[in-house]
């Protein structure tokens, strides 16, 4: 069993008294892991005033509802859409949008990417059982809508590379990189980013106007095979 990233806004999450108990939950989650800790239902229960059973009706798992805490904290994110035909300016107003935001709950995404490689190691070890697992992919939908333009300039083959590409580029794996590593700061992390994802953009527009392939580099020329010649034929 998974949990995706199809999140809900907060607005949705309001409505009578069960959304307001989620919401007193999420909101207690949230906090919990600015905090810098990675609670269990049973720690956000306590912290909220409210039974465990209460909360294990809201969040059956903490990889439920770190995933929820996750969607809440991407917040508008999740309701980004592209506005223009150039997928260029779409990454780029991507980026400058999201990049802030998720480094406004940064600490809320590294203790889910905390999860994440926990549950691998369990996974791999055998030992992670019926547990829900985390599955973090709300950039792909986001990255996915940004791109779209490219296809009916470079094909569709060339434009899920690009996706991929980006998606090493966009995320808390990036910030963590960017000022762990390089101690830069959410505004030149973005930058960085974005000049990096432009690159990644040009250079597939330009693969595709020299014919090149998306995996193997030029096109084979009419009646050759693509294989290197022997030395001295």
């Amino acid at each position: 069993m998974s949990v995706s990233g199809q999140g809900q806004l907060r607005g949705e999450v309001e409505k009578g008294p069960r959304g307001r108990m989620k919401r007193l939950m999420l909101d207690t989650a949230i906090r919990l892991m600015q905090d810098g800790g990675s609670p269990s239902v049973s720690d956000v229960a306590e912290a909220a005033g409210v039974s465990r059973a209460t909360a294990y009706r809201y969040f059956p798992s903490q990889a439920a509802m770190i995933q929820a805490a996750v969607d809440e904290a991407l917040g508008p994110v999740l309701g980004w859409r592209a506005e223009t035909e150039d997928a260029e300016a779409n990454v780029a107003a991507l980026f400058g949008f999201a990049f802030h935001r998720m480094e406004a709950f940064e600490a809320t995404h590294r203790a889910a990417l905390l999860l994440a490689l926990d549950q691998w190691q369990r996974r791999r070890a055998g030992t992670l059982g019926t547990e829900a697992r985390v599955v973090r992919g709300n950039r792909r939908g986001l990255l996915k809508a940004a791109v779209e333009p490219l296809a009916a300039e470079i094909g569709r083959e060339r434009t899920e590379r690009v996706t991929q590409a980006l998606s090493l580029l966009f995320g808390i794996e990036a910030i963590v990189i960017l000022k762990d590593l390089w101690g830069l700061d959410v505004d030149a992390a973005e930058d960085v980013a974005s000049w990096a994802a432009r690159a990644l953009i040009r250079t597939a527009k330009a693969e595709a106007a020299e014919g090149e392939t998306a995996a193997t580099g030029p096109a084979p020329a009419e009646g050759e095979t693509g294989r290197p010649r022997k030395k001295g034929a």
